[in-house]
């Protein structure tokens, strides 16, 4: 039998009071870690996050070394584990901020991921008060012999931003995301997130809020776009056990990768 590695995704809704949400991270990751996860992926905002958006972002983002990734690098060690997480973070104009995803163990930042595609998109401006990524070096790191990938939200709807990540020899792309409710939305949800599996031959984990503003349905998928694990509409946990084995067999039978003829370069 191939070696396995657990991962978890935890839905629940950060929302202004940062505290409580650190409360809510350190339950979930402490349940996640009961059930054997070694990584858990949360929503994007777990730090904080407000419905609209307001001067209030500004005012509650963090640099990546501040008390929020402080508190996250502490959970990770208590547990053991990988933690990945949304944080509002501090940038340079004072007027805007930037929507980060972290990834933290014992020792502290693993890696970090800023959005690149901003959400100015069915009736939303995500731009109005956040400034977009730069379009650089894909963001991975390693863990439990499988190489992780970050992106966030609507990246998703880019399938460029999988296919850089897995070119950089990512497994597994992690989703930290807000996804918006409204008419098919859920079904575009689900819908990309077996498609970036699918065409990348490579595991998906993502980790949506809750509804009423969410649409739920934290889940991960395998390389043959196979659902492992989901939560529903409540805050909880999903934990999927990934196959390390499962990507070079798929890819022996479905050599899609090999066999592209075209490749993505960032503009």
């Amino acid at each position: 039998m191939s070696d396995t590695f657990a991962i978890a995704v935890a839905q629940f809704a950060p929302t202004a009071d940062a505290a409580a949400n650190l409360d809510a991270v350190a339950q979930l990751v402490a349940t996640a870690s009961a059930r054997g996860a070694g990584l858990v992926v949360l929503p994007e905002y777990s730090s904080y996050f407000v419905d609209p958006f307001d001067e209030s972002l500004a005012e509650n983002a963090q640099e990546l070394d501040g008390p929020f990734v402080r508190r996250l690098t502490e959970i990770a060690g208590e547990h053991g584990v990988v933690v990945v997480a949304g944080l509002l973070e501090r940038a340079g104009d004072g007027r805007r901020v930037r929507n980060t995803v972290v990834a933290v163990d014992a020792e502290g930042l693993r890696a970090h991921y800023r959005k690149l595609h901003l959400y100015d998109a069915f009736g939303q401006r995500e731009s109005d008060w956040i400034e977009p990524g730069d379009p650089g070096e894909p963001l991975t790191f390693d863990a439990g012999g499988l190489r992780f990938g970050l992106m966030t939200c609507y990246d998703l709807r880019f399938p460029e931003v999988g296919r850089l990540l897995v070119d950089a020899g990512a497994d597994v792309l992690l989703v930290p995301a807000e996804w918006v409710r409204g008419p098919l939305k859920e079904h575009h949800w689900r819908t990309l997130l077996h498609a970036r599996a699918i065409e990348n031959t490579v595991f998906v984990a993502a980790a949506d809020h809750p509804p009423p503003l969410g649409v739920g349905n934290s889940l991960v998928v395998d390389p043959q776009g196979v659902e492992l694990a989901a939560v529903g509409t409540a805050t909880d946990v999903a934990v999927a056990h990934l196959d390390v084995g499962a990507i070079a067999r798929v890819r022996r039978v479905n050599p899609a990768l090999a066999l592209r003829r075209f490749r993505v370069e960032p503009r």
